[in-house]
This record gives C-alpha cells, sequence and structure tokens, in this order.
C-alpha cells in the first residue's frame, strides 16, 4: 500500500520507535511518505527517502519542568510561522503521492490530512494508555490537575482513528473500543545487544555540575558508568568509581546491557529498554510531564524499579541499590517476543484496510 506516515518531533523516543516500524513496513513492500517535525526528521531522512520536515508542537525544559508559558508562546509562534510551509508541503503530497492509508505516531498534520481526505488512520504510539486505559488513583495521586490536562490534550489530539495501537511494558485495563496493547518497540540494537549481569550502576543525567548527585553515587561504592553530567567530553574522566563518558551509542548500549542497574529520567524509550533487558531502574520523572510520571510509577508499581521526584536526597540513590536485588527478580520474569507481536498486529490492520474493512 502506498502509506503516509507521520513522526513528532518532541524528544527522540517517537523517531526511535518510528524508524522500527518504518523499516518493517519497507521491507514489506509498502510504499511510505514520511512526515516529521523537528529532530526526529533530521534523524529519519538519514535513513530514508521520502522525509518532509514539518512544523511540530515541542516543549520548553527547564531546571527538570516543562515551562508551561514559555511552550505555549513557542509553539503559537512558531506554529503560526510555519502553517504555510506545512499547506505548501501537503499541496505538494497530494499531487505528488496519493495515500492510500495514514499512520501517526501522535502527530497531528497526517492524522487531518487522513480525517480531510477520508482515508483509515492507526495510531502507534505509547502516549494513548493516558487517554485510553484506566489509572488507579496511586498512579495519579498528587498529580490530579496534570494527568487531567495530559489526558484532554492527548484525547483532542488524534481522535477516532480507525485503530490505537499503543505500546506499554504495563496493562492497565482498556476502557476505550478499537485500542490493542503492545509491548515496547525495541531498537534492533537493543534486540542483538549481549544482555549480562554486571556491577555497575549506568547513570543517564544531563544536569552538568551536580556536585551533590556525584558525591552520593562515589557512596554507593559501585562502579557508575555516567553519561550526559559532562557534554562535550571527547574521552572517558575516572575520578574513583566515576567513569564519565562520552555519548557513544554503541557503548551506551553495552553499559545498558551489561549494568546492575539504572538510573535516568522518565522516558518510556530507555525504560522499556531497561524492562526488555532486565535491568532494574530509578526513574526521575520531569515534572509537569505527566507521561513520564506515569511510566515511573507503574515501573515501581510493576516491582521492577523505584520512582522518584529527585535526586536530592542521597537515600534515595542508596536505598534503590538496596533493592535491586528485588528487583532484578520481578523482571526476571518479564518477556517479551521483540516487536513480532506488533508487526503482526500492523500487518492485519493494514490488510483490513486495503480490503476496505477497516472499522
Amino acid at each position: 500500500m502506498k502509506i503516509l506516515y507521520g513522526v513528532v518531533g518532541e524528544g527522540m523516543g517517537h523517531a526511535m520507535r518510528s524508524r522500527v516500524v518504518l523499516e518493517h513496513l519497507v521491507g514489506q513492500g509498502h510504499e511510505i511518505e514520511i512526515m516529521a517535525s523537528g529532530r526526529a526528521a533530521e534523524f529519519l531522512t538519514k535513513r530514508f527517502e521520502g522525509v518532509n520536515k514539518i512544523h511540530g508542537f515541542h516543549m520548553i525544559y527547564e531546571e527538570n519542568r516543562v515551562r508551561r508559558g514559555k511552550t505555549l508562546f513557542s509553539n503559537v509562534t512558531q506554529g503560526a510561522a510555519g502553517l504555510p510551509k506545512n499547506i505548501a508541503a501537503y499541496f505538494e503530497l497530494i499531487q505528488a503521492f496519493r495515500p492510500e492509508v495514514v499512520i501517526s505516531d501522535f502527530e497531528s498534520w497526517t492524522y487531518l490530512f487522513a480525517k480531510t481526505h477520508g482515508l483509515p488512520i492507526l495510531s502507534i504510539d505509547n502516549m494513548q494508555i493516558i487517554n485510553r486505559c484506566t489509572h488507579g488513583p496511586d498512579i495519579i495521586r498528587g498529580d490530579e490537575a496534570d494527568f487531567t490536562v495530559t489526558r484532554l490534550f492527548i484525547k483532542g489530539k488524534l481522535p477516532f482513528c480507525d485503530h490505537y495501537l499503543v505500546t506499554s511494558f504495563f496493562r492497565p485495563p482498556i476502557r476505550k473500543p478499537r485500542t490493542t496493547l503492545y509491548p515496547p518497540i525495541l531498537r534492533p540494537e537493543i534486540l542483538r545487544a549481549n544482555r549480562r549481569d554486571g556491577e555497575h550502576l549506568l547513570v543517564y543525567q544531563t544536569a552538568e555540575g551536580n556536585d551533590a548527585l556525584a558525591d552520593t553515587l562515589q557512596k554507593t561504592g559501585l562502579e557508575c558508568r555516567i553519561y550526559g553530567m559532562r557534554r562535550g567530553i571527547q574521552e572517558e574522566q575516572v575520578e574513583g568509581n566515576l567513569r564519565y563518558r562520552p555519548f557513544s551509542e554503541d557503548g551506551f548500549i553495552d553499559d545498558l546491557a551489561s549494568a546492575r542497574a539504572v538510573i535516568a529520567g522518565g522516558g518510556f524509550t530507555l525504560m522499556g529498554e531497561a524492562v526488555f533487558l532486565h535491568k532494574p531502574m530509578l526513574a526521575v520523572p520531569i515534572r509537569h510531564q505527566f507521561e513520564q510520571v506515569l511510566n515511573a510509577r507503574y515501573l515501581e508499581r510493576e516491582g521492577f524499579g523505584r520512582s522518584a521526584a529527585s535526586l536530592a536526597d542521597p537515600a534515595t540513590i542508596l536505598d534503590f541499590v538496596k533493592v535491586v536485588p528485588a528487583c532484578a527478580e520481578k523482571l526476571a520474569a518479564y518477556s517479551q517476543n521483540g516487536n513480532q507481536d506488533l508487526f503482526d498486529g500492523i500487518d492485519g490492520l493494514l490488510d483490513q484496510a486495503a480490503a476496505g474493512v477497516l472499522s
């Protein structure tokens, strides 16, 4: 089929996960045209033909929290400037491509194209779990306002798709029809990774100059392989049990696959990879980013790790290290068949779309 595929550019998780789905679709012989914004467009252009860059929603972060006012202002002003370019891009696309089905990874322009032209549309992302599943009081307690705002935003972004394929390592009850839960989408590099038991902590934090965090990590007595805290370094810097590492995708993945445990933010991609590789994780979600809060709280509920509002208290990390063995025991029971379940789901829905029976 001729597929129009949209990828939101906020963060890199959507782009990395879409890459996996796109490679599958291309391998199945489908003809693809990609619409992407932000860094996602740059990432996908290196791997696929037919990538069109458009304006997309983005967030502004400062001090590990979403700055709502700056985010709103930036999106309104840049969105208005980008609108004519988006319209021109879609006009050109209509003339040249004429898609038969649309797939959106939380991207609005492709969704609107599908609705305007009466095309079948599939949603593939992890965000829809907030709106299309039921979450208990323990998951939203203390963040009710952020939950409500986020749920309404997600509900209004891609309503009335023909089907929602939602990726998740946890399984809350589904409350809406045309919704199926699948395991997290995994990069081939993660599927090929040499998973083994190590003794080091993998730490991914982007707050430079955090001396208090470095002091706490030293007190663990464990080797800590740290990414992000000294951006721009060209070679490893070793200070006692702390090893500050320059970013390398291969190096990071190997450190993840061999780690004793992980300390990082609340992003879904790394969390799903840690769960698949059976690595306990201490997750520190960005404030007012409820999707990350949700991920971290379910991680703790499943027994796969712990959630923390910050790392300011040294006890947070030290207590996490103590429960790593119990978390590892829980993770040992987790398994997924690579990406095959999701691929089978996509292929089945595309077969229905080709037959004109997708509903």
